[in-house]
């Protein structure tokens, strides 16, 4: 066998041990290789990382702190229009009237369809407001799950970004969040979204003449409200 046919066929048994269905490698153990951790308070390991990587990271205790926060952010911005989207958080603390309350056009998708279709009011939405699906006290980043009520446009489109998650869905590292899934039906385990965002500070990108430049590809100002109810 020639070494072309020797490589060959070590990228084609790759390749079918890769495409098996049900099999992924496991995770190191805790503590092992790899795994960094959160160490004492993984809330302010978080909210130091966020910052680190150019984020803004805020504590709410109830849903009047929200509230006034989501305020707090919109108000230097001069943003009156908000794109919300559905579910989690947002639903609970009833945050779509609640804004509309005080004088701001805010939207869910829900409503931007029954006005004729969403596309037009992504781009014009001053801010976007989500769901999380977990935080990561690891690296400060933000994990959204892609959902029918949670489209990637929320995120993406508006230049300012407003995350709602509770302190429960926060995990020490990356490995953490992996090892919630499972390529097959298991007890405990789910099987992943379509699409998983990992979001780490505001949208970046150093490819014009070497400068660094934010908001670019996304949002250029991310803050995150964290309720620790």
């Amino acid at each position: 066998m020639s070494p072309r046919e020797a490589f060959l066929e070590r990228v084609r048994d790759a390749v079918a041990q890769g495409n098996r269905a049900g099999t992924a490698p496991k995770l190191p153990e805790r503590a092992g290789v790899g795994y960094q951790g959160a160490g004492p308070d993984p809330l302010a390991r978080f909210c130091s990382e966020l910052a680190n990587a150019g984020g803004k990271s805020h504590r709410a205790a109830d849903a009047g702190a929200v509230l006034q926060t989501i305020q707090s952010i919109l108000q230097p911005h001069n943003a009156r229009r908000i794109m919300l989207s559905r579910g989690g958080l947002i639903d609970r603390l009833e945050l779509p009237a609640k804004l509309k309350s005080i004088g701001l056009e805010a939207k869910t998708l829900d409503e931007m369809e029954a006005s004729g279709g969403p596309h037009e009011e992504f781009f014009k939405a001053d801010a976007g407001i989500t769901n999380v699906h977990r935080l990561i006290a690891e690296t400060g980043s933000v994990v959204l799950a892609s959902r029918p009520n949670e489209p990637r446009s929320v995120s993406l489109l508006p230049p300012l970004h407003i995350c709602l998650a509770d302190r429960s869905q926060l995990l020490p590292d990356l490995f953490d969040l992996f090892d919630l899934f499972s390529p097959a039906p298991s007890p405990g385990k789910t099987a992943p979204p379509s699409c998983l965002t990992v979001i780490t500070g505001p949208s970046k990108t150093g490819d014009i003449e070497l400068k660094l430049v934010t908001g670019v590809h996304g949002p250029g100002e991310i803050h995150v409200i964290v309720f620790d109810a």
